[in-house]
């Protein structure tokens, strides 16, 4: 239910005449509600008339709108997802101010009330699930930025050329000129083959309005770009740096690595889907240097290494690390006895928070070394996937013991696994110790299928093989026994597109 206040906001925002004289009187202290009232119903106008007279010197989103981490796209006051017109019409509403600023150095642009200095956009774009033409996209505010930074660069440009003659005193000598007024805009980046040159551009800009990046992402790039665009970010504020399905390998890795020592306080590191292939000949140099670059990354707690074939090599690319990770994906990697084992007498186990060993055959002798990984991890472990692993009702009832011991379990993907209804209802009966286990993505159990299929699960067109009357009775089971068990709260589901894993940045 919305408050008085914001009601009354959002009716004064719904009529822009109205709008634009009360800014003039309205105390600063109402701008934030405002400004959430104008987002909600999409006011572009109102949007930026509020921002053209901002009297805080930080315009952040992420508090604004409530955006605290991935996946928190509903906001509990505006229950929406970030409109691109309404982040467009603040970017557009920043750019049309500093051009004002520029048009008149001399004016005195305190009596417009604005007083923005830094513009933080971080957090609203996670993924793009579900999402539609009218969300704003990572990739499309990051061209928006872009676009904005090239455009008051290029007009800063000119009007220095034009006012030169202005700021000649009698003698000739230049007069020391105002400086401009000058917007941080804080973001996270995403780039790939089609937006790299406009965000080079932005980034080599020095103009009022300046890129400062949080998250970087790039994908399908050669190495010479990705290295190319690190080298321009500001070092301070980066907080991740994820290339995915850039084919770099090995050689590229190496390449890419030494460059992001200059990120003092980089977190993540996310390097999935990099061709990487322990059982190619001449790797033994590229492992050493790419081992000797993550050692480098002092402040590290998450790492992805995921769908590279690591066979046996976990202890040597791990090994120079010198603080544990918190997060450690290793979806796909071919792991052996010996990397679990190494894994388990780490100094990471003790302090990982999220786990991904989706893709490893935990059917045979793989069983033992998770089961012992569980409980070196149990006292800090929150998030655990294990998808796709050939888990069968057997497996997984020898795997409960361990799997209970992880008392702060929030989070648990066993999506893809064989696992019977039968197997499910016992998951659920088992799992009532853990008290913060509250999202549980659960596999289509083998029992319930219209058709007995001749070929792995995994390769199955599921959703049209499920026998969905099973499937619907399975689930009200489901959710009667956790709320006997006083768990109504959590959230048992077979959808991976609206429960995605959690970031490492929420947990």
């Amino acid at each position: 239910m919305h408050s008085l206040l914001f009601l009354c906001a959002r009716r004064l925002v719904g009529h822009r005449p109205a709008t634009h004289r009360a800014l003039d009187v309205v105390p600063t202290e109402l701008y934030p509600v405002l400004f959430q009232a104008a987002f909600l119903d999409e006011r572009t106008l109102a949007l930026q008339d509020l921002v053209g007279t901002w009297p805080f010197p930080v315009l952040s989103f992420p508090w604004l709108l409530g955006h605290r981490g991935h996946r928190s796209d509903r906001h509990p006051l505006l229950g929406e997802k970030p409109s691109k017109l309404c982040v467009q019409a603040v970017i557009l509403a920043v750019v049309a101010w500093l051009r004002r600023a520029l048009e008149e150095p001399c004016r005195d642009t305190s009596g417009s009330r604005c007083r923005l200095k830094v513009l933080d956009v971080t957090g609203l774009q996670g993924d793009d699930t579900d999402r539609g033409p009218e969300w704003m996209s990572l990739w499309s505010c990051t061209v928006a930025l872009a676009k904005a930074c090239v455009e008051v660069s290029k007009h800063h440009h000119e009007c220095l050329k034009r006012d030169s003659k202005r700021h000649k005193g009698p003698s000739g000598a230049s007069a020391a000129a105002p400086q401009p007024l000058g917007v941080e805009v804080r973001a996270d980046l995403f780039v790939n083959s089609t937006s790299f040159n406009v965000l080079r551009d932005a980034l080599q800009t020095a103009g009022p309005l300046r890129l400062k990046c949080r998250d970087f992402h790039a994908e399908e790039l050669p190495v010479a770009s990705i290295v190319s665009l690190l080298e321009l970010l500001e070092p301070t504020g980066v907080r991740r740096v994820d290339l995915r399905f850039n084919n770099l390998g090995l050689t590229g890795l190496c390449a890419v690595l030494p460059h992001l020592a200059r990120f003092t306080g980089l977190l993540s590191l996310k390097l999935p889907y990099s061709n990487v292939n322990v059982r190619r000949v001449a790797t033994e140099a590229g492992l050493r240097c790419l081992a000797t670059h993550l050692g480098r990354l002092l402040c590290l707690k998450e790492l992805n290494l995921g769908s590279s074939r690591l066979s046996g090599k976990l202890r040597q690319l791990l090994g120079d690390l010198r603080s544990p990770l918190e997060s450690l994906e290793l979806a796909a990697c071919f792991l052996l006895p010996s990397d679990f084992t190494f894994l388990s007498r780490s100094l990471h186990a003790p302090a990982l928070k999220k786990l991904d060993l989706s893709g490893h055959d935990f059917s045979q002798n793989l069983l033992q070394h998770l089961q012992h990984l569980l409980e070196e991890a149990s006292a800090s472990l929150l998030h655990l996937d294990l998808m796709e692993c050939r888990l069968t009702d057997a497996c997984l009832e020898s795997l409960l013991p361990a799997l209970c011991r992880c008392s702060r379990l929030r989070c648990l993907g066993l999506f893809g696994n064989p696992i019977s209804m039968s197997g499910l209802k016992t998951l659920v009966r088992k799992t009532v110790v853990l008290p913060d286990l509250r999202l549980v993505v659960y596999p289509y159990p083998s029992d319930c299928f219209a058709l007995e299929p001749p070929w792995p699960l995994s390769a199955l067109p599921l959703e049209e093989a499920v026998d969905e009357g099973r499937l619907t009775a399975l689930s009200a089971e489901l959710g009667r026994m956790l709320a006997s068990s006083g768990r109504a709260h959590a959230v048992w589901t077979t959808s991976l597109c609206r429960h995605g894993a959690l970031d490492y940045f929420a947990l």
